[in-house]
C-alpha cells in the first residue's frame, strides 16, 4: 500500500525551523531517521520510504503554506493514493505547546494552509496530524510569531513532539487511523 504524508511548511531560508514549517520538520525527521533524501520534484519536494511492507512519500509542498493543496491534489493523483491513506501534518495556534491531536477530518480553524486544501481537495475529509506551537503573542503579531523560530526552552518541548508525530505517522501507515488516534491522542 502506498501513502503520502505531507509535511505543510514554506520554502526558503527565511522560513527554516519557524513554527508555521513544523510540518516540514516532522517528515525531516522521517527522512533522517530512514537515511532517504529529498528531491525536488514538480510543486514540491519528495522523498521514498519502505517501512513495514509500506510504501510512503513524504512530500515537502514548494507552493508555500497557503497554496498547499496545489501540490497535495497534484501528489495524490499522480501517485495514485486515496485522501484516506494521506496524513497532513501542520501547526496548531489552538494547542499547547508540543500537544499532538490527530483528526480524520476537520475545518481549517483559521489555518490558510488548510483552507486551500480543503478548497482544493473539495473535502475537509482526510486524516491530519495538528501539532500546536502555543499562543503566546500579543493581540495583532499572529503573523511575526507563527513565521518566529522557536526559543531554546521552547525546542526542550517541540524536539520531543517531532518525535512523538514521528512515530504517529509510522502507525497511521501501518495500524491505521483509528488505532492511531487512540495511541496518541
Amino acid at each position: 500500500m502506498k501513502y503520502l504524508i505531507v509535511g505543510l511548511g514554506n520554502i526558503g531560508k527565511a522560513y527554516e525551523r519557524t513554527r508555521h514549517n513544523i510540518g516540514f520538520a516532522v517528515v525531516d525527521h522521517l527522512a533522517e531517521q530512514d537515511k532517504v533524501d529529498f528531491v525536488v520534484e514538480r510543486l514540491g519536494s519528495l522523498a521514498y520510504l519502505r517501512h513495514q511492507g509500506r510504501h510512503i512519500y513524504l512530500l515537502k509542498p514548494s507552493t508555500y503554506m497557503n497554496e498547499s493543496g496545489k501540490a497535495i491534489r497534484y501528489w495524490l493523483q499522480k501517485l495514485s493514493i486515496p485522501k484516506s491513506r494521506s496524513l497532513v501534518i501542520t501547526d496548531d495556534l489552538h494547542l499547547p505547546l508540543g500537544k499532538l491531536r490527530i483528526r480524520p477530518k476537520g475545518g481549517a480553524g483559521g489555518h490558510n494552509g488548510l483552507k486551500d486544501i480543503n478548497e482544493r481537495l473539495g473535502t475537509a475529509l482526510y486524516p491530519r496530524i495538528r501539532l500546536g506551537i502555543g499562543n503566546d503573542f500579543p493581540v495583532g503579531a499572529q503573523n511575526d510569531y507563527v513565521l518566529g523560530k522557536f526559543s531554546p526552552a521552547e525546542m526542550e518541548v517541540v524536539t520531543p513532539a517531532i518525535i512523538l508525530a514521528g512515530e504517529a505517522t509510522l502507525a497511521f501507515c501501518t495500524q491505521g487511523l483509528v488505532m492511531t488516534m487512540n495511541r496518541y491522542n
